[in-house]
Parts: C-alpha cells; structure tokens; sequence
C-alpha cells in the first residue's frame, strides 16, 4: 500500500495536466474543461477503459450477427425480437440465463456446442465470452491509478476466443448440421465477418495482455492448446 501511495504521488502532476482538456467553444474559441476523475488516472487507465468497451462492443456484434442468422435461437426463449435478446445480452451481470444453472465463462460457452443443449445457444456462447472478459477486467467498467489487471487473463481470454472461432466453425449435430450457422464460404456468397470481428477482439486482448505484463514486469505463460480438443482455459478462477 505504502508503494501504491508514493505510485500516486509521483503521478499526481501528470494527472492535473491530464485533467484538463481543450476544445472549440461557442465562435471558435477554445475552452479548457476539467473532469477531476482523471486526477486518478493514467494514460494507460485510459486505454484498458478503451480496450475494454470495444472488446465488449464487439462481442455484442458478433451476437448480433448470429442472431440474423439463425432466428430460431431468440425464439426458443420467446423473445419478440433480435433486438430483445441483445438486451437480454446486455444485463449479463443482472440476469443469468436460468438454462445454464449457474454457469459462468468457458463451461457456459460450452453450452452452445452441446447438441442436447434446449436453451438459446447463442445467449449460451455471448453470456460465456462477456462474463470471460468481465473476469479478465477484474469486474470493472472503469480503471484508476491503484487498479491492477492480470496479464495471463488476458492472454488466456485471448486463446477462449480462438477456441470458440474454431468450435463455431466445427460444432455440428446429430445429423450433420451447424449448431450455429457464422462464416458463409460456400460459392460466390463469402462471408467471413466473424472471423474478422473475432480478430479484432482477440487483437486487443493480446495487445492488452503484453501491455500488463510490461507494466508488471511479468512474462506471459503461453499455452499450447490444440482447438480440436481443448476446453476454455480459465480466466476467473486465476489468482
């Protein structure tokens, strides 16, 4: 504590010009504006708050992707719409989904590979992957000078995500079918949006992980896992 204190100190000047901003005011004059909140916070307090809301942003439209696919995931639960069931999506913290009794992250996500799984597969899958990056971010929406992440749960958030592109990809019923209808590749009808917004979430958890471990100065773990068989690797349950 006593380290963390004299760490606050030390930056408190940066902070007061880090408080203030200027912008065009009323006939192109320019009006400084000050927010005390970034009195406690650092430049790279801003950019886990940044990474963070684009990580989940981009969870959401992958969600929003699959349910234009295949509508009959939001009907199982009988919501009135797509639009119901991002809602739903986005009071994960709020509202469990009851189907997965109690499940959280990589057994929740699991869920939605399963072929006797009843319950909304796509709820199954996004609850899972947001609660993951939830834990990875320690619970937090928002970051100040005395916060701290993890590297390893980044890093580990980062490897679910390519585990869930390839079970996506790969999951298949009983007869043959998807579970879950992502990437189009058949013909001239190509679409690999999925991929492309998976890339991008997977992008800024690596780059947050080895943003960590350099402010740490700690080193990543790297795992060797092999997509075909491996479970999620925990994030949450990591000291």
């Amino acid at each position: 504590m006593r380290r963390r204190l004299i760490l606050a100190a030390a930056l408190l000047p940066w902070g007061l010009l880090g408080a203030c901003a200027t912008k065009p005011g009323p006939q192109g004059r320019s009006e400084t504006h000050f927010d005390p909140k970034y009195l406690v916070k650092t430049d790279i307090d801003r950019v886990v708050d940044t990474s963070r809301e684009q990580i989940m942003e981009g969870l959401l439209r992958i969600a929003d992707k699959l349910y234009r696919r295949n509508p009959r995931e939001w009907k199982k639960a009988g919501l009135a719409d797509r639009e119901a069931a991002l809602a739903r999506l986005g009071r994960y913290r709020d509202e469990a989904p009851p189907e997965l009794a109690g499940r959280r992250e990589g057994p929740a996500a699991l869920q939605a590979f399963s072929p006797d799984y009843a319950g909304d597969r796509i709820q199954a899958l996004l609850y899972g992957l947001l609660t993951m990056v939830d834990a990875a971010y320690e619970y937090k929406d928002e970051f100040f000078v005395l916060d701290s992440l993890d590297e390893q749960k980044l890093y580990n958030c980062a490897r679910n995500m390519e585990i869930a592109v390839w079970k996506l990809a790969a999951a298949r019923s009983d007869s043959g079918e998807p579970l879950l209808l992502a990437n189009e590749l058949d013909g001239g009808s190509r679409n690999l949006s999925f991929e492309r917004e998976f890339g991008r979430v997977i992008g800024l958890l690596d780059f947050m992980s080895k943003v960590v471990a350099d402010k740490n100065g700690r080193t990543i773990t790297r795992v060797t896992h092999s997509l075909a068989t491996s479970l999620f690797l925990p994030v949450g349950l990591l000291k």
